[in-house]
């Protein structure tokens, strides 16, 4: 009898120790292996083992709240079902070779706070609801194949500190509405074919500390509000259309660190960036 309560309580011990994801969030887990190609990832899952063992996840309080799998070799789609893992915060697939669009459903997932993609073969538009995702810090898209317009919903993700779509086939304008994303830190979509001037209200992102234009066809002057973004470390201009001549802005610009212009943007009339200067005194 001593030995039966033995066992019971050494299998009640391992039931708590080996405490899981519920089946549900398993099955995602499971269909993102099988959709990825995981027998042959470069760390791969032991579907046989518990969820917990499993490699690149971080669970909490039973839920999968963070998945890092980057440089693992994951190749292929990424499966709708992912937006049932509705505790996941951090989603980190980078360095991977994934491809097809982006899938809608990641737009419902509101505890996102990351959203790294970056260096893989995604394709497609970003998602026009991106702007659900109202948790999100970071949305790191960049290096992929990503086409169509910056989604104007983009203005609501008031949280967002980097922002970076750089190097992938996007067109149109800036989108307005990131004036509204007064706590972003890295703004970065060069090597695009977006096009337009830079709307004047980019001055209102007074925390940016990296602006990254460089290899568009943006084109125009550059707005006075500019010289507002005073914490700036990185300002990346060229391979443009900018028209005048901006050796004053660095001035204005006491954290600048890196700057380049092209070699047109250094001669020629100088541009004071200050619209006050414009004014007539009569």
């Amino acid at each position: 009898m001593k030995t039966l309560k033995l066992t019971l309580l050494c299998c009640l011990l391992s039931a708590f120790t080996f405490a899981d994801v519920s089946q549900s969030q398993k099955d995602v887990l499971v269909e993102i292996y099988n959709a990825t190609d995981g027998d042959s990832w470069t760390k791969s899952w032991d579907l046989n083992q518990p969820v917990s063992t499993w490699y690149g996840l971080t669970i909490e309080n039973d839920n999968v709240i963070a998945i890092n799998l980057s440089f693992n070799k994951l190749k292929g789609k990424l499966p709708e079902s992912i937006s049932n893992l509705t505790s996941l915060k951090i989603l980190n697939l980078s360095f991977n070779k994934l491809e097809g669009e982006l899938p809608i459903s990641v737009t419902k997932m509101s505890s996102l706070e990351e959203l790294k993609l970056f260096s893989n073969n995604f394709e497609g538009s970003i998602p026009s609801d991106i702007g659900n995702l109202t948790n999100l810090k970071t949305l790191e898209l960049f290096n992929n194949n990503f086409s169509g317009e910056i989604p104007a919903s983009i203005g609501s993700l008031s949280k967002l500190e980097s922002l970076i779509l750089s190097s992938n086939l996007l067109i149109g304008k800036l989108p307005s509405t990131i004036s509204n994303l007064t706590s972003l830190k890295v703004l970065s979509v060069f090597d695009n074919n977006l096009l337009g001037t830079i709307p004047s209200s980019i001055g209102e992102l007074t925390q940016l500390e990296e602006l990254v234009l460089s290899n568009n066809a943006f084109y125009g002057s550059l707005p006075s509000e500019l010289a507002q973004l005073t914490n700036l470390k990185t300002l990346l201009l060229s391979n443009n259309g900018f028209k005048g001549n901006y050796a004053a802005l660095k001035m204005k610009l006491p954290n600048i660190v890196n700057f380049d212009l092209d070699e047109v943007n250094t001669k020629g009339a100088l541009a004071t960036l200050d619209s006050e200067d414009n004014d007539d005194d009569d």
